[in-house]
């Protein structure tokens, strides 16, 4: 039964913002209602996919979008900027609950190889999927 809804929020909604969209429908999305969105999107990036498909966690039906989106039409429990630009510039959410700031790095940042960037996306989507887990203890999920 959802009960609460999250929106996570990042600069390009295209890895750590859809990693944590995913990552928290996976763990708990019968309990919440989950969400993602950018400040300025740019298309979920190829190695998001991956990393989330080499450990079973389905994206299926995320897709980039502007956080305008959503601005006045859904009242978040929990607002989570998942990177210090969106933390900076990102809009008030009018009735929104609690806003919390995660920080991780950008993995779409990431130069070399095909398994250097994937490296960085596995370690990124790791260090989500480790904060979602501590944050939802508080909930008994």
């Amino acid at each position: 039964m959802v009960t609460q809804s999250v929106l996570f929020l990042c600069t390009g909604n295209s890895a750590r913002s859809q990693m944590a969209e995913a990552l928290l429908r996976h763990r708990a999305g019968e309990h919440f209602a989950v969400f993602s969105a950018g400040t300025d999107p740019k298309g979920v990036n190829p190695f998001t996919r991956d990393a989330l498909d080499e450990i079973g966690v389905s994206h299926a039906g995320q897709y980039s979008k502007h956080v305008n989106a959503y601005l006045g039409k859904i009242n978040f429990d929990y607002f989570i900027t998942v990177c210090d630009h969106a933390a900076e510039n990102c809009p008030i959410f009018p009735g929104t609950g609690t806003r919390i700031q995660w920080s991780f790095d950008d993995p779409a940042a990431a130069t070399g190889s095909y398994d250097d960037k994937l490296q960085s996306f596995r370690r990124v989507r790791d260090e989500i999927d480790a904060k979602i887990a501590a944050w939802l203890t508080q909930f008994n999920t």
